[in-house]
């Protein structure tokens, strides 16, 4: 008997272990394979003198772009998309190429989110579960509409006004000093509109559904990571389906958030404990607002 016992209890010590490397696996073995699979395809593109013409100044732009919007989702926990997608497009590139960037850039600085958060055991597994199916068709339904059917010049105007919204919400956010937890109901649909919102516009993922989750009462650090790592799948979906009906345009950006992002990470968690965080977030709140202002007073 005691060995039966003994054999069922090293079955579920087994099981649990496959468990806790499929979390870590899956997302390096999806990046490594996406990585592998851009480099084939256009490593025409990677020619020495393409790489070093690539480093001047617009590189410059994004790369510092990709660390202050790393540093702003390192420390809030959300408003990469919102940051960074607000900065390009103030710069004046167009909505696809813009949220094409940013999606394809996530899949990376999210994938190294959500083994981080794991590591930390910050995530429950239940709400990722909840949010990661809805999340990722409404990415992939916004990705494809935007990609194929949806006028970026005609949008652009729409998505400097939502990301003012985004800005409001991260704001109120900030101001609000007391939380009355209540039951959260209807996740699907939270993580359809935010999956969808966050393809279209850019970024939206974490001010929609991180603020509603917190606003409800829920615990932030179980919150957080769990959103983060369903983040992982949607910006993944999307950025697939972006690079599908859109094709890859704009290295300099992807690149460039991309090395950002990374090599703010680091400091990001360092400085998560060192700042405050309301300050912050009304601070980028406003800054989001000004950027959106002057991308409304180009198209005007």
């Amino acid at each position: 008997m005691e060995k039966e016992l003994k054999i069922s209890n090293a079955d579920v010590t087994f099981y649990a272990s496959i468990k806790e490397k499929l979390w870590i696996g899956i997302p390096v073995v999806l990046l490594i394979g996406l990585l592998s699979t851009l480099i084939y395809n256009h490593h025409a593109e990677f020619s020495w003198d393409g790489f070093v013409g690539g480093f001047n100044q617009e590189f410059l732009v994004f790369f510092a772009i990709g660390v202050f919007a790393q540093l702003v989702d390192g420390t809030l926990g959300m408003g990469y998309g919102a940051t960074s997608t607000s900065f390009l497009l103030a710069y004046g590139v167009p909505p696809v190429i813009s949220s094409t960037g940013v999606h394809v850039a996530e899949m990376f600085t999210t994938g190294a989110s959500a083994i981080s958060h794991h590591k930390f055991g910050n995530i429950n597994k239940k709400l990722v579960k909840n949010l990661l199916i809805p999340g990722v068709l409404g990415s992939v339904t916004g990705a494809y509409l935007l990609s194929d059917v949806i006028d970026g010049d005609f949008i652009k105007p729409f998505i400097a006004v939502y990301m003012i919204v985004l800005a409001l919400i991260i704001i109120r956010k900030a101001s609000r000093k007391s939380i009355v937890k209540k039951k959260t109901k209807k996740l699907g649909i939270l993580a359809t509109f935010g999956g969808f919102m966050d393809s279209v516009g850019g970024g939206g993922w974490g001010p929609i559904v991180t603020s509603t989750l917190l606003g409800r009462g829920r615990n932030p650090r179980y919150t957080i990571g769990s959103v983060n790592a369903a983040e992982f799948a949607v910006s993944f979906a999307s950025g697939i389906t972006f690079m599908l009906f859109g094709g890859i345009a704009g290295w300099q950006i992807i690149i460039g958030l991309i090395l950002g992002g990374v090599l703010a990470a680091p400091l990001a968690a360092y400085l998560v404990n060192k700042i405050k965080r309301k300050p912050m977030m009304i601070a980028v709140g406003i800054l989001i607002i000004l950027l959106s202002l002057k991308t409304l007073s180009k198209l005007l």
